[in-house]
């Protein structure tokens, strides 16, 4: 019973995406995701389980972690756009054509978001920014938007996972009760030869793809500099944007010194822009606000220096308010523990409570909407498991990152998947089959658990294990 509107939902996704195609979820989702939550209603007044008590503290634990998410989602948006109006992107992108070769250019791009994301720790950030600029390397070299994002978000997740500054790092090692760099360690058991294979996959697909996009770069590069001022002096807010991260400066204060940055860099730099999409006041209301479009003689330029500004996002915010609605109900209507619960029973072995975990990581991230939620459930849903398995609990947080941190991007109505797909200009479903370490994450995840392979080199097997007694006190476990 508890299934129900979890199973009505993905039937009305899947039907909707199949006649109205993949770009219909981000106008139709809102309205799916708040009929699955009546229809979750509806079930649990049926079964008489029902209390609006229990509903108002499920919509309660929803809100706190999701509505944070709104006002990132909205400077995303005014990143993205000053970055571009400001030449900043176009200047990334004429120097990027001028050094990569186009023959491992999905490589080298994988591994450049990778590394960019362990530095400022966010990989929506990183993708916003940087992202952004590859999307238009590879666009002109002649690779598909779907192999482009692919290894976009697979570098950025990859970051995101072992950086010490990303805040789903954080929360998946202090709800398990594990050092932070423990929890790391633990992780590369997994992650490194995820990343691995991802790198082979995309270098290998580079070198026999050979667009020959080559002779088409320079003519691009010359359309660029017609339109925009490109100068290195420029390439100074995206290392100002790194230095703040490096300091551990709050996300969405970063995101707001960027966009405000950008946007002066607008009307110092760029002037012609600034004419062009109205001059003044106007220029920074369409920047910021309603997008802008540019007539650069070039309908791939066009399409590449095109904005939408925090216009563009209203729907991707409506779709994290519904999932917020959904997670709610099935948090408050106690669905989510049923399930749970019917997925980590019957469980012996090592492996079989990793891929449990697993399993209930990727039902939490399609039923709760937001990977935070997801992780916080998860580890209270595990802890007890663990601790009587005699699994260790770095065990537990990296199994929890492996299936929820890096998957809620290809879920199409997870906000992590609308947001990126929102910022990246592509649907979900076309970068899906390329983002080859999201879903070999938790396969990999399953597979070490199975093969038995030591979690962290040199860790003890007893590990001091913390958790809360219902009096408050802190107990440890060996």
């Amino acid at each position: 019973m508890s299934a129900i509107p979890l199973a009505a939902l993905l039937v009305m996704m899947i039907a909707l995406i199949i006649t109205r195609g993949a770009d219909c979820v981000s106008q139709w989702g809102p309205v799916l995701l708040l009929g699955a939550a009546s229809l979750a209603i509806i079930v649990a007044a049926a079964c008489g389980t029902f209390r609006f008590k229990e509903l108002k503290i499920g919509m309660t634990r929803s809100a706190v972690q999701l509505l944070p998410a709104v006002p990132v989602l909205l400077c995303i948006a005014m990143v993205a756009s000053t970055w571009m109006l400001s030449g900043i992107v176009p200047t990334l992108i004429c120097y990027g054509l001028a050094i990569i070769d186009p023959q491992w250019f999905l490589l080298t791009c994988c591994a450049v978001c990778g590394l960019v994301s362990v530095m400022l720790g966010s990989s929506w950030t990183t993708i916003a920014t940087v992202g952004l600029a590859f999307l238009g390397i590879g666009s002109v070299l002649g690779y598909s938007e779907g192999w482009i994002a692919g290894a976009i978000i697979s570098g950025a997740y990859f970051g995101d996972k072992v950086s010490p500054l990303s805040d789903t790092t954080v929360i998946a090692s202090s709800a398990c009760g594990v050092d932070i760099f423990t929890h790391i360690r633990s992780m590369m058991a997994t992650t490194v030869p995820t990343i691995v294979v991802t790198l082979a996959i995309f270098g290998v697909a580079g070198a026999m793809m050979h667009t020959g996009g080559e002779a088409h770069t320079a003519e691009m590069a010359g359309l660029i500099r017609q339109t925009f001022v490109v100068s290195p002096w420029l390439l100074v807010v995206p290392a100002v944007t790194i230095a703040l991260c490096a300091f551990r400066v709050g996300s969405l204060l970063v995101l707001v010194i960027s966009a405000a940055l950008g946007l002066a860099a607008m009307f110092v730099a760029q002037p012609q822009v600034v004419a062009e999409i109205g001059g003044g006041l106007d220029a920074a209301f369409k920047a910021i606000f309603s997008g802008t479009a540019l007539a650069t003689g070039s309908p791939e330029l066009d399409a590449l220096a095109a904005t939408s500004g925090i216009a563009g996002m209203v729907s991707t915010v409506c779709l994290v308010l519904s999932g917020m609605v959904f997670g709610g109900v099935l948090l408050g209507t106690g669905m989510i523990q049923s399930i749970t619960r019917a997925l980590r029973s019957r469980l012996r072995r090592r492996h079989s409570v990793v891929g449990a975990t697993v399993a209930t990581g990727l039902t939490l991230n399609a039923c709760t909407s937001d990977q935070y939620l997801s992780i916080i459930i998860g580890a209270n849903l595990y802890r007890t498991l663990y601790r009587k398995a005699s699994l260790e609990a770095p065990v537990l947080s990296r199994s929890l990152e492996d299936s929820i941190s890096v998957t809620s991007v290809l879920i199409p109505w997870n906000s992590c998947g609308m947001t990126q797909s929102t910022v990246l200009g592509v649907s979900t479903l076309t970068y899906l089959p390329y983002c080859f370490f999201n879903y070999l994450s938790p396969i990999m995840s399953v597979a070490v658990a199975a093969l038995g392979a030591k979690i962290v080199p040199g860790l003890r097997r007893l590990i001091p294990y913390r958790s809360l007694s219902n009096h408050g006190k802190t107990r440890i476990y060996r």
